[in-house]
Order: structure tokens, then C-alpha cells, then sequence
């Protein structure tokens, strides 16, 4: 049996905050049934008061103001939340209703360059929304109860360096990879996902995606943001906060090959997670209403 080496988790990242984003979709989704178990009933209750009240003169109903699906055009699939994209092209989708999924887009061509400005702002919203808070948070607490990074001890001050470590190691490898390289190199940090074709082809398109990168002028170029940038975070981490038993070098290419393999891992979510969504909130049309009446 292969032996964990001091200071990893020996529960992969990648597959951990899968686990832990299931657990907390699922825990919002309860909690949202036990506040409203039949959310059509409200809506069957106002239909039936306004059949009660009067016809407005002159034989016109009275307005509801208008909905969105009223104001829908007839075959127009509605659009939802976690579809929309900002004037920048920044996405506003969340993976299972938690994970922050702002820099995946599908219009492909269709978007213009980010300024460095937007491409720091983007990563700066992710990094520091409450999901990675909670995350690191968890990874902090498995990692003092192995006892990994023991340099740090144990107790409320142990768990605090832990806590600031993960936090530290994950919030710098996306502003070196998704901001930083990105702008001094002219890069795209956005995920242009594939969206059609068979699974290998989009499984090996999301895979490529950690040496294949759109630069701001359009074109696909090497990755230097990813392959760089995640190299520079992890030498900078390893040897600037992290215990001074761990400041090796084979640390560094540890935590390197942790980042990638995490990259790619999240790379394949990105691109299908829309059929994912799609698969698990399928619900049965509603019978239609008699019209005329």
C-alpha cells in the first residue's frame, strides 16, 4: 500500500469538495421542500382568487403586469438563472447550486476580451464567496484530525494556520492562474465549454483545456497561464507559510501536480455540468389548462 506522505490529505481535493457540494445542494434542496413542500399549491390558491374577482368594465381583465413567460416568445425556451452571462461575459452559474462557476461561458466567439481589471474581479468573486470559505474550512479541520502539517500543532492555533494554509494555497493559484499570468500574458481565463458532441470528444477537449487556452486576440495558444501560473503558486505557498519541514522541493511538484490534476478535474465539470443539471431537475410537464373558459 502506497504510504501518505506528511502534509496531504489523503482524500483527493477534487473528489472531496465534489462530496462536500452534493451534501450542501442536497441540504438547501430539503430545506426548501420543508419551508414550501407544494410550491404549486400558492399557486393554484392565487389562480382560484382570481377567478373569484369581478371583470374589470368593459369586459377587460385585469392586468398582472406581466411575466417573464408571458413576455417569452412562443418556442423561446425560458431562461434561467444559472444560464446568464453579465455585458462582460463573466457567468453568473453556480455547479449544484453552491460551486461558483463564474468563468465558464458557452457562446464560443461571441465574447469580448476582459480587461485586467474584469478578469481580477471575476477571480476576486469566486475566491471569496462563502462556498471556498466553508471548503477550506472543512479541509483544515480533516487535515489537523490526520495530523498533517504537523508543524502546525494542534489546538484552536493549529487549526488557524491550517485554515489560513488551505485558504492561502487556493486563493493564490487562482489569481496567479486566472488573473495575474492571465493579464500580463494576454490571456482568456474563461471555460469555453464544447457543449455538443459525444462524450469522448468533449471529455478530451475538457482534459486538453490545461495546455490550450484562448488569448484575448481569439485564437487558441499554449497555456502558460495554468502550467506557469499554478507552478509559481505552489513554490510560493510551499515556501513562504507552510511548516519548514515541508519546504522541499518535492512539496512543490506534490502540490503542482495536486493543482493541475484539480484543473482538469474541474475543467470536466465545467463542461458537463449542464448535462448533469439537466438530467437531475427533469420534471414532468404540467397538464394543460383548458383555454376559453
Amino acid at each position: 500500500m502506497r504510504k501518505v506522505r506528511k502534509g496531504q490529505l489523503r482524500l483527493p481535493r477534487a473528489v472531496f469538495g465534489l462530496v462536500v457540494t452534493i451534501s450542501l445542494s442536497t441540504a438547501g434542496r430539503v430545506s426548501a421542500q420543508t419551508l414550501n413542500p407544494d410550491p404549486q399549491k400558492p399557486t393554484e390558491q392565487k389562480a382560484a382568487g382570481e377567478q373569484e374577482q369581478s371583470p374589470a368594465p368593459g369586459g377587460q381583465q385585469p392586468s398582472t403586469g406581466g411575466s417573464a413567460q408571458e413576455k417569452a416568445k412562443p418556442g423561446e425556451p425560458e431562461k434561467k438563472p444559472q444560464d446568464q452571462q453579465d455585458k462582460t461575459g463573466i457567468s453568473k452559474n453556480r455547479m449544484f447550486g453552491v460551486m461558483p462557476n463564474f468563468l465558464t461561458v458557452d457562446n464560443k466567439g461571441q465574447l469580448a476580451p476582459l480587461t485586467p481589471g474584469q478578469k481580477f474581479k471575476a477571480v476576486a468573486r469566486g475566491a471569496f464567496d462563502p462556498y471556498p470559505i466553508v471548503y477550506n474550512a472543512i479541509l483544515a479541520g480533516i487535515s489537523q484530525a490526520q495530523n498533517s502539517l504537523e508543524g502546525y500543532g494542534q489546538g484552536a492555533q493549529g487549526y488557524a494556520k491550517r485554515y489560513g494554509a488551505f485558504f492561502s494555497d487556493s486563493t493564490i493559484e487562482n489569481f496567479t492562474v486566472g488573473a495575474a499570468l492571465p493579464s500580463l500574458l494576454h490571456q482568456d481565463p474563461r471555460y469555453y465549454r464544447m457543449g455538443a458532441g459525444g462524450f469522448g470528444h468533449r471529455a478530451w477537449y475538457a482534459t486538453t483545456r490545461i495546455f490550450v487556452i484562448r488569448g484575448d486576440s481569439g485564437r487558441e495558444q499554449f497555456n502558460a497561464s495554468e502550467i506557469f501560473g499554478s507552478a509559481l503558486a505552489a513554490g510560493v505557498s510551499t515556501y513562504s507559510y507552510h511548516p519548514e519541514a515541508d519546504q522541499k522541493v518535492t512539496n512543490v511538484l506534490s502540490v503542482w501536480g495536486t493543482q493541475m490534476g484539480s484543473d482538469v478535474f474541474g475543467f470536466m465539470m465545467k463542461e458537463f455540468w449542464p448535462d448533469i443539471h439537466r438530467r437531475f431537475t427533469r420534471k414532468k410537464e404540467p397538464p394543460a389548462t383548458a383555454t376559453g373558459q
